[in-house]
Protein backbone atom coordinates (compact mmCIF):
# COMPACT_ATOMS: atom_id res chain seq x y z
CA UNK A 1 0.00 0.00 0.00
CA UNK A 2 3.04 2.35 0.79
CA UNK A 3 4.10 2.07 -3.40
CA UNK A 4 0.30 3.93 -3.77
CA UNK A 5 0.34 7.52 -4.55
CA UNK A 6 -0.97 9.28 -1.51
CA UNK A 7 -4.33 10.68 -2.67
CA UNK A 8 -5.17 6.76 -3.23
CA UNK A 9 -4.38 5.42 0.08
CA UNK A 10 -7.73 5.54 2.17
CA UNK A 11 -6.50 7.46 4.97
CA UNK A 12 -5.69 9.86 3.21
CA UNK A 13 -9.35 9.50 1.12
CA UNK A 14 -11.00 9.82 4.16
CA UNK A 15 -8.99 12.96 5.19
CA UNK A 16 -9.27 14.33 1.92
CA UNK A 17 -12.59 13.19 1.10
CA UNK A 18 -14.77 12.06 4.01
CA UNK A 19 -15.61 8.82 5.35
CA UNK A 20 -18.38 8.40 2.60
CA UNK A 21 -16.34 8.48 -0.21
CA UNK A 22 -14.40 4.99 0.94
CA UNK A 23 -16.06 1.85 0.46
CA UNK A 24 -16.32 -1.17 2.71
CA UNK A 25 -13.39 -2.49 2.11
CA UNK A 26 -11.25 0.62 2.46
CA UNK A 27 -12.83 1.68 5.89
CA UNK A 28 -12.69 -1.84 7.07
CA UNK A 29 -8.46 -1.90 5.77
CA UNK A 30 -8.02 1.21 7.86
CA UNK A 31 -9.71 -0.66 11.02
CA UNK A 32 -7.16 -3.30 10.08
CA UNK A 33 -4.03 -0.72 10.06
CA UNK A 34 -0.79 -2.64 8.48
CA UNK A 35 -0.90 -5.82 6.96
CA UNK A 36 1.70 -8.35 6.23
CA UNK A 37 4.77 -9.18 4.20
CA UNK A 38 2.62 -10.77 2.08
CA UNK A 39 -0.88 -8.87 1.91
CA UNK A 40 -2.02 -5.30 2.33
CA UNK A 41 -4.63 -4.07 4.71
CA UNK A 42 -6.89 -3.56 2.08
CA UNK A 43 -6.64 -7.42 0.69
CA UNK A 44 -7.28 -8.41 4.55
CA UNK A 45 -10.31 -6.41 4.20
CA UNK A 46 -11.20 -7.98 1.05
CA UNK A 47 -10.84 -11.15 2.54
CA UNK A 48 -12.67 -10.57 5.55
CA UNK A 49 -15.47 -9.07 3.98
CA UNK A 50 -15.71 -12.44 1.68
CA UNK A 51 -16.43 -14.31 4.77
CA UNK A 52 -19.39 -12.31 5.05
CA UNK A 53 -20.05 -12.13 1.45
CA UNK A 54 -19.81 -8.59 1.34
CA UNK A 55 -22.71 -8.18 3.69
CA UNK A 56 -22.31 -5.92 6.50
CA UNK A 57 -24.93 -7.07 8.27
CA UNK A 58 -23.36 -10.48 7.99
CA UNK A 59 -19.77 -9.54 9.19
CA UNK A 60 -21.19 -7.69 12.13
CA UNK A 61 -22.39 -11.30 12.98
CA UNK A 62 -19.68 -13.25 12.63
CA UNK A 63 -17.97 -14.89 15.83
CA UNK A 64 -14.43 -13.23 16.51
CA UNK A 65 -13.07 -16.13 15.81
CA UNK A 66 -14.12 -16.17 12.38
CA UNK A 67 -12.24 -12.89 12.48
CA UNK A 68 -9.28 -14.36 14.07
CA UNK A 69 -9.13 -17.21 11.28
CA UNK A 70 -7.74 -14.66 8.52
CA UNK A 71 -4.34 -14.76 8.27
CA UNK A 72 -2.67 -11.01 9.52
CA UNK A 73 -5.85 -10.51 12.12
CA UNK A 74 -4.70 -10.57 15.53
CA UNK A 75 -6.98 -10.26 18.90
CA UNK A 76 -6.21 -6.26 19.26
CA UNK A 77 -7.95 -5.74 15.30
CA UNK A 78 -10.61 -8.17 15.93
CA UNK A 79 -11.33 -5.88 19.06
CA UNK A 80 -11.39 -2.81 17.08
CA UNK A 81 -13.39 -3.88 13.96
CA UNK A 82 -15.89 -5.38 16.42
CA UNK A 83 -16.01 -1.94 18.65
CA UNK A 84 -16.89 0.01 15.36
CA UNK A 85 -19.91 -2.30 14.31
CA UNK A 86 -21.08 -2.06 17.59
CA UNK A 87 -20.66 1.37 17.28
CA UNK A 88 -22.64 1.28 14.31
CA UNK A 89 -25.35 -0.93 15.52
CA UNK A 90 -25.88 1.92 18.50
CA UNK A 91 -25.88 5.10 15.66
CA UNK A 92 -28.53 2.82 13.86
CA UNK A 93 -30.81 2.06 17.27
CA UNK A 94 -30.92 5.90 17.12
CA UNK A 95 -29.10 7.31 19.75
CA UNK A 96 -31.06 11.00 19.34
CA UNK A 97 -34.20 9.12 20.01
CA UNK A 98 -33.28 7.29 23.35
CA UNK A 99 -34.73 9.71 25.53
CA UNK A 100 -38.34 9.27 23.99
CA UNK A 101 -40.97 7.87 25.17
CA UNK A 102 -42.30 4.46 24.76
CA UNK A 103 -45.85 4.14 23.34
CA UNK A 104 -45.86 1.04 22.04
CA UNK A 105 -44.28 -1.86 20.93
CA UNK A 106 -43.15 -0.29 17.12
CA UNK A 107 -40.95 1.54 19.55
CA UNK A 108 -39.41 -0.97 21.07
CA UNK A 109 -38.29 -2.35 17.82
CA UNK A 110 -37.08 0.72 16.60
CA UNK A 111 -34.97 0.86 19.67
CA UNK A 112 -33.58 -2.52 20.14
CA UNK A 113 -33.94 -4.30 16.80
CA UNK A 114 -30.79 -2.62 15.62
CA UNK A 115 -28.86 -4.28 18.54
CA UNK A 116 -30.52 -7.33 19.01
CA UNK A 117 -31.75 -8.75 14.92
CA UNK A 118 -28.25 -9.97 13.80
CA UNK A 119 -27.07 -11.45 16.66
CA UNK A 120 -26.12 -15.18 16.31
CA UNK A 121 -27.25 -15.86 20.21
CA UNK A 122 -30.39 -15.49 22.04
CA UNK A 123 -30.38 -12.30 24.73
CA UNK A 124 -32.82 -11.34 26.62
CA UNK A 125 -32.99 -7.93 28.16
CA UNK A 126 -35.75 -6.04 30.27
CA UNK A 127 -36.36 -2.24 29.60
CA UNK A 128 -37.00 -0.45 33.01
CA UNK A 129 -39.24 2.50 32.43
CA UNK A 130 -40.32 5.65 34.77
CA UNK A 131 -43.94 6.64 35.10
CA UNK A 132 -43.47 8.95 31.89
CA UNK A 133 -42.86 5.51 30.12
CA UNK A 134 -38.87 6.42 29.16
CA UNK A 135 -36.26 4.37 29.43
CA UNK A 136 -33.96 4.28 33.25
CA UNK A 137 -31.77 1.40 32.33
CA UNK A 138 -31.47 -1.49 30.14
CA UNK A 139 -30.78 -4.55 31.86
CA UNK A 140 -29.12 -7.77 29.98
CA UNK A 141 -30.92 -10.68 32.00
CA UNK A 142 -28.96 -13.43 29.83
CA UNK A 143 -27.33 -14.76 27.22
CA UNK A 144 -28.10 -18.30 25.00
CA UNK A 145 -31.25 -20.35 24.56
CA UNK A 146 -34.01 -18.92 25.96
CA UNK A 147 -34.78 -21.40 28.97
CA UNK A 148 -37.74 -20.61 31.42
CA UNK A 149 -35.17 -22.07 34.31
CA UNK A 150 -32.62 -19.29 33.92
CA UNK A 151 -34.59 -16.92 33.62
CA UNK A 152 -34.13 -15.35 37.42
CA UNK A 153 -36.84 -12.92 38.09
CA UNK A 154 -34.98 -11.47 40.55
CA UNK A 155 -32.03 -10.24 37.53
CA UNK A 156 -35.04 -8.37 36.00
CA UNK A 157 -37.02 -6.67 39.32
CA UNK A 158 -33.88 -6.32 41.45
CA UNK A 159 -32.59 -3.93 39.19
CA UNK A 160 -36.36 -2.37 38.41
CA UNK A 161 -36.66 -1.78 42.16
CA UNK A 162 -33.24 -0.24 42.72
CA UNK A 163 -33.85 2.03 39.68
CA UNK A 164 -37.42 2.90 41.21
CA UNK A 165 -39.18 1.63 38.11
CA UNK A 166 -43.18 2.05 37.35
CA UNK A 167 -42.85 -0.65 34.76
CA UNK A 168 -40.86 -3.49 32.80
CA UNK A 169 -40.56 -4.32 29.37
CA UNK A 170 -39.20 -7.62 28.55
CA UNK A 171 -37.55 -7.93 25.41
CA UNK A 172 -35.62 -10.88 23.21
CA UNK A 173 -34.18 -11.69 20.05
CA UNK A 174 -34.85 -14.57 17.73
CA UNK A 175 -31.71 -15.40 15.55
CA UNK A 176 -33.35 -17.31 12.83
CA UNK A 177 -34.97 -14.17 12.05
CA UNK A 178 -38.46 -15.00 12.59
CA UNK A 179 -40.11 -13.75 15.60
CA UNK A 180 -42.85 -16.18 16.05
CA UNK A 181 -42.86 -17.19 20.04
CA UNK A 182 -42.21 -20.37 21.22
CA UNK A 183 -44.04 -21.97 24.22
CA UNK A 184 -41.05 -21.20 25.76
CA UNK A 185 -41.09 -18.32 24.93
CA UNK A 186 -44.90 -17.91 26.57
CA UNK A 187 -44.18 -19.18 29.86
CA UNK A 188 -41.80 -16.59 30.63
CA UNK A 189 -43.31 -13.61 29.82
CA UNK A 190 -46.07 -15.34 32.18
CA UNK A 191 -43.48 -15.94 35.04
CA UNK A 192 -41.95 -13.17 35.23
CA UNK A 193 -45.31 -11.43 34.98
CA UNK A 194 -46.75 -12.96 37.85
CA UNK A 195 -43.79 -11.82 39.77
CA UNK A 196 -44.03 -7.87 38.31
CA UNK A 197 -47.81 -8.30 40.12
CA UNK A 198 -45.91 -9.69 43.31
CA UNK A 199 -44.10 -6.94 43.74
CA UNK A 200 -45.76 -4.14 42.33
CA UNK A 201 -43.61 -3.36 39.29
CA UNK A 202 -45.93 -4.43 35.96
CA UNK A 203 -44.39 -6.24 33.03
CA UNK A 204 -45.98 -4.12 30.48
CA UNK A 205 -44.91 -6.17 27.19
CA UNK A 206 -42.86 -9.06 25.83
CA UNK A 207 -41.29 -8.65 22.04
CA UNK A 208 -39.70 -10.87 19.84
CA UNK A 209 -37.12 -9.42 17.83
CA UNK A 210 -36.63 -11.18 14.51
CA UNK A 211 -35.21 -9.91 10.75
CA UNK A 212 -36.91 -6.95 9.88
CA UNK A 213 -39.81 -7.59 12.19
CA UNK A 214 -41.21 -8.04 15.58
CA UNK A 215 -43.97 -9.82 17.79
CA UNK A 216 -45.92 -8.44 21.21
CA UNK A 217 -46.45 -11.05 23.23
CA UNK A 218 -49.09 -8.42 25.44
CA UNK A 219 -52.05 -11.06 25.42
CA UNK A 220 -49.69 -12.95 27.66
CA UNK A 221 -49.72 -10.53 29.84
CA UNK A 222 -53.75 -10.61 30.37
CA UNK A 223 -54.98 -11.60 34.09
CA UNK A 224 -57.47 -14.07 33.44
Amino acid sequence: MHAWAPADRPRERLRGLGPGALSNRELLSILIGSGGPHRSALDIATAILARADGNLRRLASLPPAALAAEPGVGPATVARIQGALELGRRVSAGTSDLDKRIQGPRDVFLRMGPLLQDLKQEEFRALLLNTQHRVLRDVLVTKGILDASLIHPREVFRAAIVESAAGVILVHNHPSGDPSPSQEDRTVTRQLAEAGRAVGIPVLDHIIVGEGRFVSLSDELRVT
